[in-house]
């Protein structure tokens, strides 16, 4: 064996080779490297950090005063309005006026009473029986058309007016009295006091009849009028107790009467009506 200069250690060497590992080296170099740069990008990001944050709390804590300030409060908006409610008037509108008032008060019956107002119809109807007018009269001497004991009532109770109207059909004829009283009870005595009777009114084309013979009669009263028929035959043929031709027609006479007594009051009411609505 031969040993040369430098031995086998190379020059100045005493003991095993000592040439670097140039990979493990580069490896180490490329890890350093690699932990320096993500040091330096963590610090970049702790920093930003740390800016926004204290430029926030500039923004939520800080005013030029050096006092907390609050953020702006939401806007109040107004409150909606309430929805429209509906009004009443205190305006009451009055009744209708009552008919009966009319034909009983003799403040309020003020309307003209004639024979042409009281019985205006040219005939006189009572479902299907027809009987035609035929002629009618008006005395304020209410006695002078009466017969038996009724002038006497009638003259004891104040009677102002009597009106009659005659009505014919198939040879039986009815006249109907409408008398008038101050009062309503003046009336209704008449009526609780009736005497036959009413005289029988002749004219156009109904000759004299009721006269010395038995008739039929009745007698009534609303408000303050009190209204009377006589029904007989006009040739003279006495009215007995089962006949009905004369009991039929002085049943619709009577009413007939009732009819024009009511609207005569029904006639005020409603102009006295349309005078509220005026005023």
């Amino acid at each position: 064996m031969s040993f040369g200069e430098g031995g086998p250690f190379g020059p100045g060497g005493s003991g095993p080779s000592s040439t670097p590992d140039w990979a493990a080296l580069a490896e180490q170099s490329e890890a350093r490297g690699k932990r320096r740069r993500w040091l330096l990008i963590g610090g970049g990001a702790v920093a930003t950090l740390a800016v926004a944050g204290i430029v926030a709390t500039a923004v939520i804590a800080g005013n030029d005063n050096g006092k907390p300030s609050s953020l702006p409060s939401p806007e109040k908006l107004p409150d909606e309005p309430d929805d429209p409610k509906p009004t009443f008037s205190d305006v009451t509108v009055p009744p209708p006026p009552d008919p009966m008032d009319y034909i009983t008060d003799s403040k309020k019956d003020t309307a003209p009473l004639t024979a042409a107002s009281l019985f205006p119809d040219k005939q006189l109807k009572a479902g299907e029986r027809v009987y035609p007018k035929a002629t009618t009269s008006s005395t304020d001497s209410c006695a002078s058309v009466a017969q038996g004991g009724l002038g006497a009532v009638l003259k004891k109770h104040g009677c102002e007016k009597l009106l009659r109207a005659t009505f014919s059909k198939d040879g039986v004829a009815v006249t109907v009295g409408i008398a008038r009283f101050d009062t309503k009870a003046a009336a209704a005595a008449v009526k609780e006091e009736y005497k036959p009777n009413l005289a029988a009114l002749a004219g156009g084309k109904v000759a004299p009849f009721c006269q010395g013979t038995d008739c039929r009669t009745s007698a009534n009263s609303a408000g303050r009028y009190a209204y009377f028929t006589i029904a007989g035959y006009l040739n003279g043929k006495p009215v007995v107790t089962s006949e009905t031709k004369a009991l039929q027609a002085s049943r619709d006479g009577a009413a007939y009467a009732w009819n024009r007594v009511m609207q005569r009051g029904r006639d005020q009411a409603d102009a006295a009506a349309k005078k509220q609505l005026q005023n």
